[in-house]
Protein backbone atom coordinates (compact mmCIF):
# COMPACT_ATOMS: atom_id res chain seq x y z
CA UNK A 1 0.00 0.00 0.00
CA UNK A 2 1.50 3.00 -1.19
CA UNK A 3 1.03 5.97 1.59
CA UNK A 4 2.73 9.10 1.50
CA UNK A 5 2.34 12.54 3.36
CA UNK A 6 2.60 15.17 0.85
CA UNK A 7 4.16 17.90 1.12
CA UNK A 8 2.53 20.94 -0.64
CA UNK A 9 4.02 24.09 -1.97
CA UNK A 10 1.77 26.77 0.42
CA UNK A 11 3.14 24.85 3.37
CA UNK A 12 6.54 26.94 2.37
CA UNK A 13 6.36 30.00 4.86
CA UNK A 14 8.78 32.03 2.52
CA UNK A 15 11.80 31.18 5.81
CA UNK A 16 14.43 29.11 4.63
CA UNK A 17 15.75 27.24 7.80
CA UNK A 18 12.23 26.92 9.03
CA UNK A 19 10.60 25.79 5.63
CA UNK A 20 13.95 23.42 4.93
CA UNK A 21 13.29 21.52 8.07
CA UNK A 22 9.80 21.47 7.91
CA UNK A 23 10.08 19.18 4.57
CA UNK A 24 12.53 17.36 6.69
CA UNK A 25 10.17 16.22 8.72
CA UNK A 26 7.53 14.84 6.24
CA UNK A 27 10.32 12.98 4.48
CA UNK A 28 11.05 11.70 8.21
CA UNK A 29 7.65 10.93 7.95
CA UNK A 30 7.59 9.26 5.01
CA UNK A 31 10.49 7.05 5.84
CA UNK A 32 8.67 5.57 8.66
CA UNK A 33 6.07 4.53 6.54
CA UNK A 34 8.40 2.87 3.74
CA UNK A 35 9.77 1.42 6.96
CA UNK A 36 6.63 0.07 8.07
CA UNK A 37 5.58 -1.50 4.72
CA UNK A 38 8.98 -2.75 3.60
CA UNK A 39 10.60 -4.09 6.71
CA UNK A 40 9.82 -7.82 8.38
CA UNK A 41 10.56 -6.23 11.68
CA UNK A 42 8.84 -3.26 11.54
CA UNK A 43 8.88 -2.96 15.25
CA UNK A 44 12.68 -2.35 15.71
CA UNK A 45 12.60 0.30 11.99
CA UNK A 46 9.62 2.03 13.71
CA UNK A 47 11.14 2.47 16.76
CA UNK A 48 14.43 3.71 15.49
CA UNK A 49 13.40 6.20 12.89
CA UNK A 50 10.63 7.14 16.01
CA UNK A 51 13.64 7.83 18.16
CA UNK A 52 14.92 9.72 15.07
CA UNK A 53 11.82 11.78 14.05
CA UNK A 54 11.71 12.91 17.85
CA UNK A 55 15.46 13.71 17.77
CA UNK A 56 15.00 16.10 14.98
CA UNK A 57 11.41 17.59 15.97
CA UNK A 58 13.71 18.59 19.44
CA UNK A 59 16.65 20.26 17.28
CA UNK A 60 14.04 21.93 14.85
CA UNK A 61 11.85 23.96 17.96
CA UNK A 62 14.60 24.92 19.24
CA UNK A 63 16.08 26.15 16.03
CA UNK A 64 12.96 27.80 15.31
CA UNK A 65 12.66 29.42 18.63
CA UNK A 66 16.35 30.92 18.53
CA UNK A 67 15.35 32.26 15.24
CA UNK A 68 12.29 33.89 16.73
CA UNK A 69 14.46 35.18 19.35
CA UNK A 70 17.28 36.68 16.61
CA UNK A 71 14.27 38.83 15.03
CA UNK A 72 12.79 39.90 18.41
CA UNK A 73 9.59 37.55 17.85
CA UNK A 74 7.21 38.66 20.22
CA UNK A 75 4.85 35.57 20.19
CA UNK A 76 8.07 33.57 20.75
CA UNK A 77 7.07 32.46 24.20
CA UNK A 78 3.51 31.62 23.26
CA UNK A 79 5.51 29.45 20.44
CA UNK A 80 7.92 27.78 23.07
CA UNK A 81 4.94 26.61 25.18
CA UNK A 82 3.03 25.12 22.15
CA UNK A 83 6.53 23.54 20.91
CA UNK A 84 6.65 22.42 25.04
CA UNK A 85 3.47 20.43 24.77
CA UNK A 86 3.82 18.66 22.14
CA UNK A 87 7.40 17.44 22.40
CA UNK A 88 6.58 16.55 26.66
CA UNK A 89 3.31 15.53 26.30
CA UNK A 90 1.78 14.73 23.37
CA UNK A 91 5.01 12.53 21.91
CA UNK A 92 6.23 10.72 24.83
CA UNK A 93 2.21 9.72 25.58
CA UNK A 94 1.77 8.74 21.77
CA UNK A 95 5.02 6.54 22.07
CA UNK A 96 3.90 4.82 25.19
CA UNK A 97 0.75 3.90 23.06
CA UNK A 98 2.88 2.04 20.35
CA UNK A 99 4.91 0.44 22.88
CA UNK A 100 1.76 -1.06 24.99
CA UNK A 101 0.51 -2.29 21.55
CA UNK A 102 3.53 -3.70 20.04
CA UNK A 103 3.61 -1.03 17.87
CA UNK A 104 0.38 -2.34 15.57
CA UNK A 105 -0.19 -1.48 12.78
CA UNK A 106 -3.21 1.19 13.20
CA UNK A 107 -1.36 2.72 16.23
CA UNK A 108 1.59 3.25 13.81
CA UNK A 109 -0.59 4.50 11.65
CA UNK A 110 -2.35 6.72 14.84
CA UNK A 111 1.28 7.99 15.79
CA UNK A 112 2.16 9.40 12.37
CA UNK A 113 -1.11 11.07 11.05
CA UNK A 114 -1.25 13.26 14.61
CA UNK A 115 2.34 13.81 13.98
CA UNK A 116 1.46 15.24 10.51
CA UNK A 117 -1.89 17.06 11.89
CA UNK A 118 0.26 18.60 13.87
CA UNK A 119 2.43 19.66 11.62
CA UNK A 120 0.19 20.75 9.30
CA UNK A 121 -1.39 22.92 11.22
CA UNK A 122 1.04 24.25 13.32
CA UNK A 123 3.42 25.17 9.94
CA UNK A 124 0.27 27.19 8.50
CA UNK A 125 -1.23 29.07 11.77
CA UNK A 126 1.17 29.23 14.19
CA UNK A 127 4.96 29.60 12.15
CA UNK A 128 2.82 31.57 9.46
CA UNK A 129 2.54 34.29 12.34
CA UNK A 130 6.45 34.71 12.48
CA UNK A 131 6.59 36.29 9.22
CA UNK A 132 4.01 39.27 10.25
CA UNK A 133 1.31 37.88 8.14
CA UNK A 134 -1.59 37.93 10.43
CA UNK A 135 -4.43 39.91 10.77
CA UNK A 136 -4.39 42.02 13.96
CA UNK A 137 -5.81 41.41 17.16
CA UNK A 138 -9.33 42.99 17.99
CA UNK A 139 -8.80 46.20 19.68
CA UNK A 140 -11.87 48.21 20.65
CA UNK A 141 -14.38 47.10 18.29
CA UNK A 142 -17.83 47.35 18.42
CA UNK A 143 -19.77 43.45 18.74
CA UNK A 144 -20.81 44.20 14.77
CA UNK A 145 -17.17 45.11 13.43
CA UNK A 146 -16.38 41.84 15.74
CA UNK A 147 -17.92 39.75 13.69
CA UNK A 148 -17.34 40.68 10.81
CA UNK A 149 -12.99 40.87 11.69
CA UNK A 150 -13.82 37.45 12.67
CA UNK A 151 -14.95 36.64 9.25
CA UNK A 152 -11.97 37.79 7.49
CA UNK A 153 -9.91 36.00 9.99
CA UNK A 154 -11.26 32.98 9.13
CA UNK A 155 -11.37 33.48 5.27
CA UNK A 156 -7.80 34.60 5.68
CA UNK A 157 -6.52 31.53 7.48
CA UNK A 158 -8.45 29.29 5.03
CA UNK A 159 -6.62 31.02 2.51
CA UNK A 160 -3.45 30.79 4.04
CA UNK A 161 -3.81 26.79 5.08
CA UNK A 162 -4.98 25.80 2.03
CA UNK A 163 -5.19 28.13 -1.11
CA UNK A 164 -8.87 27.93 -0.80
CA UNK A 165 -11.48 31.41 -1.53
CA UNK A 166 -14.40 30.87 0.86
CA UNK A 167 -17.54 32.63 1.00
CA UNK A 168 -19.54 33.60 3.74
CA UNK A 169 -23.10 32.17 3.33
CA UNK A 170 -24.69 32.80 6.88
CA UNK A 171 -23.87 34.26 9.55
CA UNK A 172 -26.96 32.75 11.55
CA UNK A 173 -25.67 29.32 10.51
CA UNK A 174 -28.75 27.62 12.77
CA UNK A 175 -27.01 23.48 12.78
CA UNK A 176 -28.61 22.39 9.39
CA UNK A 177 -27.50 19.48 8.05
CA UNK A 178 -25.12 19.75 4.78
CA UNK A 179 -24.03 16.67 2.96
CA UNK A 180 -21.51 14.11 5.11
CA UNK A 181 -20.45 16.20 8.10
CA UNK A 182 -17.50 15.78 10.72
CA UNK A 183 -18.80 17.63 13.88
CA UNK A 184 -16.19 18.36 16.35
CA UNK A 185 -16.04 20.39 19.57
CA UNK A 186 -13.34 22.08 21.57
CA UNK A 187 -13.75 23.84 25.04
CA UNK A 188 -10.77 26.23 25.71
CA UNK A 189 -10.79 28.04 29.19
CA UNK A 190 -8.56 30.71 30.47
CA UNK A 191 -8.40 31.25 34.49
CA UNK A 192 -11.49 33.04 34.17
CA UNK A 193 -14.97 31.14 33.91
CA UNK A 194 -16.49 33.78 31.53
CA UNK A 195 -13.85 33.77 29.01
CA UNK A 196 -14.79 29.98 28.37
CA UNK A 197 -15.10 29.28 25.07
CA UNK A 198 -16.92 26.27 23.06
CA UNK A 199 -16.19 26.16 19.52
CA UNK A 200 -18.06 23.83 17.50
CA UNK A 201 -16.82 23.13 13.83
CA UNK A 202 -18.71 21.07 11.16
CA UNK A 203 -16.92 20.04 8.23
CA UNK A 204 -18.32 18.38 5.19
CA UNK A 205 -16.24 15.39 4.26
CA UNK A 206 -15.24 16.45 0.96
CA UNK A 207 -13.75 19.26 2.43
CA UNK A 208 -11.39 17.43 4.56
CA UNK A 209 -10.54 14.67 2.19
CA UNK A 210 -9.53 17.60 -0.75
CA UNK A 211 -7.32 19.37 1.97
CA UNK A 212 -6.25 17.21 4.42
CA UNK A 213 -6.60 14.06 2.93
CA UNK A 214 -4.45 16.01 -0.11
CA UNK A 215 -1.70 16.39 2.03
CA UNK A 216 -2.06 12.83 3.48
CA UNK A 217 -2.01 11.17 0.07
CA UNK A 218 -5.31 9.69 0.91
CA UNK A 219 -5.91 8.00 -2.50
CA UNK A 220 -9.58 6.08 -1.36
CA UNK A 221 -11.35 9.15 -1.51
CA UNK A 222 -13.00 7.95 1.66
CA UNK A 223 -12.84 9.36 5.48
CA UNK A 224 -10.65 7.27 7.58
CA UNK A 225 -8.89 7.39 11.26
CA UNK A 226 -5.68 8.48 9.72
CA UNK A 227 -7.89 11.69 8.07
CA UNK A 228 -9.86 12.54 11.10
CA UNK A 229 -6.74 12.26 13.45
CA UNK A 230 -4.61 14.71 11.29
CA UNK A 231 -7.98 16.59 10.67
CA UNK A 232 -8.42 17.46 14.38
CA UNK A 233 -4.72 18.71 15.12
CA UNK A 234 -4.90 20.62 11.96
CA UNK A 235 -8.18 22.08 13.63
CA UNK A 236 -6.92 22.53 16.94
CA UNK A 237 -3.81 24.94 15.70
CA UNK A 238 -6.85 26.65 13.38
CA UNK A 239 -8.73 27.40 16.60
CA UNK A 240 -5.73 28.40 18.56
CA UNK A 241 -4.37 30.90 15.60
CA UNK A 242 -7.96 32.46 15.42
CA UNK A 243 -8.81 32.26 19.47
CA UNK A 244 -5.15 34.48 19.59
CA UNK A 245 -7.36 37.12 18.09
CA UNK A 246 -9.12 37.76 21.48
CA UNK A 247 -7.56 40.24 23.76
CA UNK A 248 -7.90 37.55 26.43
CA UNK A 249 -6.22 38.25 30.18
CA UNK A 250 -4.71 34.65 30.07
CA UNK A 251 -3.62 32.46 27.06
CA UNK A 252 -6.78 29.40 25.95
CA UNK A 253 -5.79 26.34 26.86
CA UNK A 254 -7.86 23.10 25.62
CA UNK A 255 -10.13 21.94 28.60
CA UNK A 256 -12.20 18.90 26.58
CA UNK A 257 -12.28 17.71 22.55
CA UNK A 258 -15.26 15.68 21.04
CA UNK A 259 -16.16 14.36 17.88
CA UNK A 260 -19.98 14.42 17.74
CA UNK A 261 -23.01 12.70 15.78
CA UNK A 262 -25.30 15.32 13.95
CA UNK A 263 -27.87 14.95 16.95
CA UNK A 264 -25.20 15.65 19.47
CA UNK A 265 -24.58 18.65 17.74
CA UNK A 266 -28.08 19.60 16.66
CA UNK A 267 -29.39 18.99 20.27
CA UNK A 268 -26.33 21.79 21.54
CA UNK A 269 -27.30 23.86 19.33
CA UNK A 270 -30.99 23.76 19.56
CA UNK A 271 -30.41 24.11 23.50
CA UNK A 272 -28.10 27.03 23.38
CA UNK A 273 -27.64 30.60 22.28
CA UNK A 274 -24.86 30.74 19.80
CA UNK A 275 -22.89 34.38 19.87
CA UNK A 276 -20.80 33.17 16.54
CA UNK A 277 -22.56 30.91 13.88
CA UNK A 278 -20.99 31.15 10.53
CA UNK A 279 -21.57 29.11 7.87
CA UNK A 280 -18.62 29.45 4.70
CA UNK A 281 -18.37 28.14 0.96
CA UNK A 282 -14.90 27.08 0.09
CA UNK A 283 -15.62 25.95 -3.28
CA UNK A 284 -13.90 22.03 -2.26
CA UNK A 285 -16.79 22.28 0.63
CA UNK A 286 -18.80 23.70 3.40
CA UNK A 287 -17.61 24.65 7.22
CA UNK A 288 -19.78 26.42 10.26
CA UNK A 289 -17.65 27.80 12.59
CA UNK A 290 -19.73 28.38 16.08
CA UNK A 291 -18.97 29.83 19.17
CA UNK A 292 -20.60 29.80 22.74
CA UNK A 293 -19.14 31.26 25.67
CA UNK A 294 -19.65 31.50 28.27
CA UNK A 295 -20.49 27.95 28.37
CA UNK A 296 -22.13 25.83 31.28
CA UNK A 297 -22.19 21.79 30.48
CA UNK A 298 -25.46 20.58 31.85
CA UNK A 299 -25.07 16.92 30.55
CA UNK A 300 -22.25 15.25 28.26
CA UNK A 301 -22.57 14.85 24.79
CA UNK A 302 -19.79 12.04 24.13
CA UNK A 303 -15.88 10.95 26.30
CA UNK A 304 -14.14 13.73 25.76
CA UNK A 305 -11.06 12.79 23.99
CA UNK A 306 -7.42 12.63 25.79
CA UNK A 307 -4.28 11.92 24.09
CA UNK A 308 -4.71 7.77 25.90
CA UNK A 309 -8.13 7.05 24.43
CA UNK A 310 -8.09 9.14 20.86
CA UNK A 311 -7.53 6.35 19.51
CA UNK A 312 -10.30 3.91 20.39
CA UNK A 313 -12.59 7.02 20.08
CA UNK A 314 -11.97 7.67 16.88
CA UNK A 315 -12.56 4.15 16.33
CA UNK A 316 -16.04 4.39 17.81
CA UNK A 317 -16.80 7.46 15.96
CA UNK A 318 -16.56 5.99 12.36
CA UNK A 319 -18.47 3.09 13.69
CA UNK A 320 -21.20 4.95 14.34
CA UNK A 321 -20.87 7.04 11.07
CA UNK A 322 -20.80 3.73 9.12
CA UNK A 323 -24.37 3.01 11.13
CA UNK A 324 -25.82 6.19 10.64
CA UNK A 325 -24.98 6.20 6.91
CA UNK A 326 -27.78 3.40 6.94
CA UNK A 327 -30.08 5.52 9.04
CA UNK A 328 -29.59 8.05 6.56
CA UNK A 329 -30.76 5.96 3.77
CA UNK A 330 -34.45 7.01 5.01
CA UNK A 331 -36.26 9.49 2.66
CA UNK A 332 -35.85 12.86 4.00
CA UNK A 333 -38.55 14.73 5.58
CA UNK A 334 -38.46 18.42 6.10
CA UNK A 335 -41.25 20.13 8.34
CA UNK A 336 -41.60 23.63 8.20
CA UNK A 337 -44.30 25.34 10.91
CA UNK A 338 -43.86 28.25 13.33
CA UNK A 339 -44.78 26.20 15.85
CA UNK A 340 -42.11 24.11 18.03
CA UNK A 341 -44.47 21.93 19.47
CA UNK A 342 -46.23 21.01 15.72
CA UNK A 343 -42.31 20.17 14.49
CA UNK A 344 -41.33 18.07 17.45
CA UNK A 345 -44.42 16.29 17.27
CA UNK A 346 -43.43 15.44 13.73
CA UNK A 347 -40.03 14.33 14.36
CA UNK A 348 -41.42 12.77 17.11
CA UNK A 349 -44.40 10.63 14.57
CA UNK A 350 -42.01 10.51 11.64
CA UNK A 351 -38.28 9.84 12.87
CA UNK A 352 -38.41 6.11 12.80
CA UNK A 353 -39.07 5.68 9.13
CA UNK A 354 -37.59 8.55 8.18
CA UNK A 355 -34.83 11.36 8.34
CA UNK A 356 -36.76 14.63 9.68
CA UNK A 357 -35.44 18.11 9.50
CA UNK A 358 -37.34 20.91 10.75
CA UNK A 359 -37.30 25.07 10.07
CA UNK A 360 -39.14 27.25 12.02
CA UNK A 361 -40.12 29.31 8.58
CA UNK A 362 -40.06 29.86 5.02
CA UNK A 363 -36.40 32.20 4.70
CA UNK A 364 -35.14 29.15 7.73
CA UNK A 365 -36.63 26.45 5.07
CA UNK A 366 -34.87 27.50 1.94
CA UNK A 367 -31.59 27.64 3.48
CA UNK A 368 -31.89 23.86 4.98
CA UNK A 369 -33.26 23.00 1.26
CA UNK A 370 -30.06 24.33 0.20
CA UNK A 371 -27.56 22.38 2.45
CA UNK A 372 -29.91 19.08 2.67
CA UNK A 373 -32.40 18.34 -0.09
CA UNK A 374 -35.19 16.89 1.55
CA UNK A 375 -37.97 14.29 -0.81
CA UNK A 376 -41.07 15.46 0.72
CA UNK A 377 -41.41 19.31 2.57
CA UNK A 378 -44.41 19.04 5.13
CA UNK A 379 -45.11 22.69 5.12
CA UNK A 380 -47.58 24.94 7.32
CA UNK A 381 -49.96 26.97 5.38
CA UNK A 382 -50.00 29.78 8.07
CA UNK A 383 -46.86 31.22 8.72
CA UNK A 384 -46.27 34.93 10.02
CA UNK A 385 -44.17 36.94 7.61
CA UNK A 386 -43.79 34.53 4.91
CA UNK A 387 -46.62 32.14 5.02
CA UNK A 388 -46.62 28.87 3.23
CA UNK A 389 -47.85 30.15 -0.14
CA UNK A 390 -45.59 32.86 -0.54
CA UNK A 391 -42.72 30.05 0.70
CA UNK A 392 -43.97 27.93 -1.87
CA UNK A 393 -43.88 30.16 -5.09
CA UNK A 394 -39.94 31.05 -3.36
CA UNK A 395 -39.52 27.54 -4.31
CA UNK A 396 -41.53 27.07 -7.92
CA UNK A 397 -39.30 29.63 -8.85
CA UNK A 398 -36.21 28.33 -8.07
CA UNK A 399 -35.43 25.36 -10.88
CA UNK A 400 -33.28 23.15 -8.52
CA UNK A 401 -36.22 23.09 -6.34
CA UNK A 402 -38.83 23.10 -8.59
CA UNK A 403 -39.51 19.42 -8.36
CA UNK A 404 -39.52 18.89 -4.62
CA UNK A 405 -43.02 17.21 -3.55
CA UNK A 406 -44.54 19.49 -0.88
CA UNK A 407 -48.17 18.53 1.30
CA UNK A 408 -49.40 21.46 3.07
CA UNK A 409 -50.07 21.39 6.75
CA UNK A 410 -52.80 23.36 7.36
CA UNK A 411 -55.39 24.22 10.00
CA UNK A 412 -58.10 25.40 7.85
CA UNK A 413 -60.85 23.20 6.25
CA UNK A 414 -61.98 25.53 3.40
CA UNK A 415 -60.96 23.99 0.05
CA UNK A 416 -60.88 27.42 -1.73
CA UNK A 417 -57.62 27.79 -0.19
CA UNK A 418 -55.89 25.26 -1.59
CA UNK A 419 -57.26 25.69 -5.09
CA UNK A 420 -54.93 28.96 -5.09
CA UNK A 421 -51.91 27.15 -4.73
CA UNK A 422 -52.90 23.88 -6.80
CA UNK A 423 -50.93 25.40 -9.75
CA UNK A 424 -47.74 25.36 -7.56
CA UNK A 425 -47.72 21.81 -8.31
CA UNK A 426 -49.27 20.82 -4.73
CA UNK A 427 -48.47 17.15 -3.76
CA UNK A 428 -51.37 17.17 -1.51
CA UNK A 429 -52.39 18.36 2.34
CA UNK A 430 -53.17 17.11 5.42
CA UNK A 431 -55.06 18.84 8.34
CA UNK A 432 -53.24 19.42 11.47
CA UNK A 433 -55.87 18.71 13.44
CA UNK A 434 -55.99 14.95 11.88
CA UNK A 435 -55.06 11.80 13.77
CA UNK A 436 -50.92 11.35 14.22
CA UNK A 437 -51.63 7.84 12.93
CA UNK A 438 -53.87 9.36 9.75
CA UNK A 439 -50.69 11.78 9.27
CA UNK A 440 -47.99 9.25 9.38
CA UNK A 441 -50.53 6.61 7.20
CA UNK A 442 -50.68 9.25 4.45
CA UNK A 443 -46.94 10.25 4.28
CA UNK A 444 -46.46 6.51 3.81
CA UNK A 445 -48.76 5.91 1.21
CA UNK A 446 -47.02 9.21 -0.77
CA UNK A 447 -43.73 7.59 -0.92
CA UNK A 448 -45.25 4.26 -1.44
CA UNK A 449 -46.76 5.59 -4.51
CA UNK A 450 -43.60 7.41 -5.50
CA UNK A 451 -41.54 4.23 -5.18
CA UNK A 452 -44.13 2.06 -7.44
Amino acid sequence: MDIRFEWQEEFNIGIDVIDREHRRLFKIINKLFAFKEEEKNNEWACHEGIKFFKGHVAKHFADEEAYMESIGYEGTEEHRRLHKSFRENTLPALEQELEQSGYASDTVQHFLAVCAGWLIGHTLTEDLAITGKRIRKWENLLPGEELVEMKNVIVQLVFDMFHLESQMISDSYNGEKFGKGVYYRLVYETGQEEEKQEILMVFEERLLIETVGKVLGLRTGKLDARLVHAARYTARQFVGRLLACFPAKEAYKLKEENLLSYEEFQNIVEKEKLQISFLFNTGAGYFAYCTIAPYLLERGVGTPIEVENELIEVEKYLMKREKQEVTNRKKKVLAVDDSLIIREGIKRLLSEDYEVASAESGAAAIRTITLNRPDLILLDYEMPVCDGKQTLEMLRAEKAFEDIPVIFLTGRRDPQSIIQVMPLKLAGYLLKNAKPEEIKKEIDAFFAKKKA
